[in-house]
């Protein structure tokens, strides 16, 4: 039995919901609104992207890209960029598992295989799209790259987000299939369960892996490695 697109909206609104209800130093959460934003942005960002980013009949680029419009529409400023960057891609490869469901659970390595197709998949009308998406964002410290997503696209998407990989947290996704996702924030996640953890506190662990191994780029982009 597939995935349905209920269920993937359901997953992606309560992966959201569970990430804003997580103490998180420096971020926007439950109990601290910042950066201009609150918490009550991200939760309504999260409902209006849900249904473009698991609308069958887009390509994942266009989802990503009326994600992104529905939240600007919603809430006016730039609540889930890299969510959205992040989730669509996921999202499809979890809606291609089909006859790869087992006992109703979708296993992780199959998953992976699925979001490499995905993304090995993508074609110059999807980078176009997610190019176009970053645009309409507006993210805070986009500065210029060699492919420049203002500009019309010259490569593949998977060559512009290499080209980037080295400054972008996301970009870096991008290139290596998920790898930090899975084997750092997955783990993480694992691992807290396995420990018995509860409530917000896997994805508060989750957070706190990838605070403790990589800079954050974004930070970094606006205000220097120092």
């Amino acid at each position: 039995m597939a995935l349905s697109r209920e269920r993937l909206r359901a997953a992606y609104k309560d992966a959201c919901r569970m990430e804003i209800e997580a103490l998180k130093p420096g971020n926007v959460h439950l109990f601290a609104d910042g950066h201009g934003m609150s918490a009550a942005q991200f939760m309504t960002s999260a409902e209006v992207s849900s249904g473009p980013l698991t609308d069958p009949r887009l390509p994942v680029g266009q989802r990503m890209l009326e994600a992104v419009r529905a939240t600007r529409l919603a809430v006016a400023t730039n609540t889930n960029l890299g969510i959205i960057l992040l989730a669509g891609p996921l999202l499809c490869a979890a809606e291609m598992a089909g006859a790869q469901l087992h006992d109703r659970l979708l296993h992780d390595n199959r998953l992976h295989d699925n979001l490499d197709a995905v993304l090995r998949g993508m074609s110059m009308d999807d980078t176009r799209a997610v190019f176009e998406a970053i645009v309409a964002a507006a993210p805070g410290g986009l500065g210029e790259a060699a492919n420049d997503v203002r500009q019309e696209p010259k490569v593949h998407l998977l060559e512009a987000m290499r080209e980037a990989a080295g400054r972008d947290m996301i970009a870096r996704q991008y290139v290596t299939c998920f790898g930090d996702v899975f084997g750092v924030g997955l783990a993480a996640l694992k691992a807290a369960l396995a420990r018995g953890e509860g409530g917000m506190w896997p994805t508060v662990f989750a957070y706190m892996a990838f605070l403790a191994g990589f800079p954050d780029s974004h930070v970094v982009r606006k205000h220097g490695a120092e």
